[in-house]
Parts: structure tokens; C-alpha cells; sequence
């Protein structure tokens, strides 16, 4: 078996191309469920806004250098790990927070805002952290990133299609509301299918890997929640918007990840399989999260007051 650090994962151009257009398509659905006033909103919950946003681009990725120096992975699996943390939200956030009982209007305006600044933020936060590493730096340097050629791929299939979804949503109002939920679902659904296509060409190679990276999966995205939920405790929020934080840090774009290890990391082996594995276990540890707190509702008024 090779190291893990020397495999390439297979993905034709034609799929990930496909694939891109999906993501693409997964944004414009992020943008038909968002408002102006959900930007507007900003400004009647400032503190909460800037603790998720410095939790998902400062304090995340720092934690998750950390785990990787404490499980000490191979160098690929690290880098796998350090993108991921780097990567914006999904929507999908947004339903677990309305399932958890939490601030359904701070999860959709900071998924929203979250977007935006990782057109920016994510490739100059995954150059200095991944070339901070002691073992991934070298590995990154073989790879010769250009984080700007990143930023152009990012604007394409994040910055357009939000751009486009957002116009949607405010100048066609009524088209927005007949196609934004089965465009929500489908291209949900539609990623799903690429990840696992994507598994399901890789086997082989996911069956002996995946367990190098299951353990610092589970651990990484149980941090990831913790982080969320702890930056927003120490900064006096309370339970209902603590809630929203912690799925916004918790939740990671990995399809997104996987596109842009696809893209310009030639599917390195131990990338590869932490975002695919990623991709599914955040979906479930998520659902978990959510369904235990939905016992245990927020009936206090000073529970939800921000």
C-alpha cells in the first residue's frame, strides 16, 4: 500500500467540471434564502456576528493546527484537515439551527457573510497556516499553490452564483419563492451524489485510508462545535445565538474542499479522503447535535435575549 501521502485520488475533468456547476448551483441556493435585511440585520447583532466570524477564520483554524501537531498525521492528511477548517459554512447550518432552536436569523446572515469572506480569507488563511505546518509546508511547496488563482476559482463558483442568487431574491421576489426550496434540495442532494461518486471511484483507495483519518475527523469536527459554542459562552451570548455559533463554525463546506483539492491539488490522497469523510460524519454529528438540543428547548425569555 502506498503512503497515503503519495496517492492520487481519480476524477475526470468532465466530472469535476460537473461538479463545480453543482457547488455553483448549491451557492445560488444559499443566495435565494438570503435577504438585503439579512445583511441589515448585521447591525442589531454586532457582537454575535463578529464572535462567529473570528471563531470560523481565526480561532478554528488555529485550533485546528493545533490538533495536527497533537495527532501528528501524515503531512497530506494535515493539509486535508487545515483546508476544510478554512472553508465557509453550508446552509445546511442554517436548517440545523432552526432544528436545535437556536437564531435562525444570526445562522442565515452569518452563513451569508461567511461566504463573502472566504472569497478572500480561506486561501490566504490556508497559505499561512498550511505553510506554517512542520511537515505539510514541504508538501505544500511541492504543489506550488497560487492562492490567487484560488481566489478567481472561488469567486467563480461562490462569489458569481451568490451574486446572481442574491439579485434573484430581491428583484424576483416570487420566482425566488416557487424555486428556492427544490433548489435547495436538489443541489443538496446533488452533492451528496458527488462525494459519494467520488468515493465510490476512489474505493480501493478510501478503504485503506480511512482509517488514518476517522479518528482525527470525528476529533477535528467535535472541536470544530466545541469551538463555536465555547467562543460564544466567553463572550456572554446567550444560549439561543451560542446555538447558531456553534453550527456555523461546526458545519464546513467540504464540497467545496473537495472541488478545490480536485482542482489544485491533483486529489492528493490524504486531502481527499478527510473531506470526503468529513463530508458525511459533519452531516451526522450535525443531525445529532441538533436533535439533542431540540430536547431540551429555550422556553426562558433570557435564554434567547441577545
Amino acid at each position: 500500500m502506498l503512503p497515503v501521502d503519495e496517492v492520487r485520488l481519480n476524477f475526470n475533468p468532465a466530472s469535476l467540471i460537473a461538479l463545480n456547476a453543482v457547488l455553483g448551483f448549491l451557492m445560488f441556493g444559499i443566495a435565494l434564502d438570503t435577504r438585503i435585511a439579512d445583511f441589515k440585520r448585521v447591525a442589531r447583532m454586532p457582537v454575535a456576528m463578529a464572535v462567529g466570524i473570528a471563531a470560523q477564520f481565526i480561532v478554528l483554524p488555529a485550533v485546528t493546527f493545533c490538533l495536527t501537531l497533537l495527532l501528528n498525521p501524515a503531512p497530506s492528511i494535515a493539509l486535508g484537515m487545515i483546508l476544510v477548517a478554512c472553508c465557509p459554512p453550508g446552509n445546511v447550518s442554517n436548517i440545523l439551527t432552526h432544528r436545535a432552536g437556536g437564531n435562525v436569523a444570526l445562522s442565515v446572515s452569518m452563513t451569508a457573510i461567511s461566504n463573502l469572506i472566504s472569497i478572500v480569507v480561506m486561501p490566504l488563511n490556508f497559505a499561512f497556516w498550511g505553510g506554517l505546518h512542520p511537515t505539510a509546508s514541504a508538501l505544500l511547496k511541492t504543489i506550488a499553490l497560487d492562492p490567487a488563482e484560488m481566489v478567481l476559482h472561488i469567486v467563480a463558483i461562490i462569489g458569481a452564483p451568490f451574486v446572481i442568487g442574491l439579485a434573484c431574491s430581491h428583484w424576483l421576489p416570487r420566482l425566488t419563492e416557487r424555486i428556492k426550496k427544490p433548489a435547495r434540495i436538489l443541489s443538496f442532494v446533488c452533492l451528496i451524489g458527488f462525494i459519494l461518486a467520488a468515493i465510490a471511484g476512489n474505493w480501493r483507495y478510501f478503504l485503506d485510508y480511512v482509517s488514518l483519518v476517522l479518528l482525527a475527523v470525528v476529533l477535528h469536527d467535535a472541536l470544530a462545535f466545541a469551538t463555536g459554542y465555547a467562543c460564544a459562552t466567553a463572550t456572554g451570548l446567550a444560549e439561543y445565538d451560542r446555538r447558531a455559533v456553534s453550527f456555523e463554525v461546526g458545519i464546513r463546506n467540504a464540497g467545496l474542499g473537495l472541488v478545490l483539492i480536485f482542482s489544485f491539488f491533483g486529489g492528493l490522497g490524504g486531502m481527499a479522503v478527510v473531506a470526503g469523510v468529513w463530508g458525511f460524519w459533519d452531516i451526522v454529528a450535525g443531525l445529532g447535535l441538533a436533535a439533542w438540543w431540540a430536547r431540551r428547548p429555550l422556553s426562558s425569555p433570557a435564554a434567547r435575549s441577545a
